[in-house]
């Protein structure tokens, strides 16, 4: 897993709100938990197919697991959608530095 040498002020926003709600769960740097949530650093999650309006819909709502055998996500609290968008530039500038587009 590559991490960007420099973070987009809006994703280093991002980072620290994926630290405190979402890392848990999806890893340091969106790599994942085996056994607990998949990594967001995915061809799966590549803006073609879950485009950025999927993480406020899996932020608001959770997440029925379609992809992975992980289980459901539960909805998050505590994020604004002024959050998520922060969490999803960090994501898709992780997901850009390792050749997910």
């Amino acid at each position: 897993m590559m991490v960007p040498f420099e973070l987009s002020s809006m994703a280093q926003v991002g980072k620290q709100a994926f630290d405190a709600k979402c890392s848990d769960c999806h890893g340091v740097n969106a790599a994942g938990k085996q056994g607990l949530a998949p990594p967001l650093v995915h061809k799966i999650y590549e803006p073609s197919h879950h485009g950025d309006i999927a993480f406020q819909l899996a932020v608001q709502n959770g997440v029925r697991a379609h992809h992975w055998r992980f289980g459901n996500m539960p909805p998050v609290d505590g994020l604004t959608k002024g959050d998520v968008r922060a969490i999803v530039a960090y994501v898709r500038e992780l997901q850009r530095e390792n050749g997910v587009n």
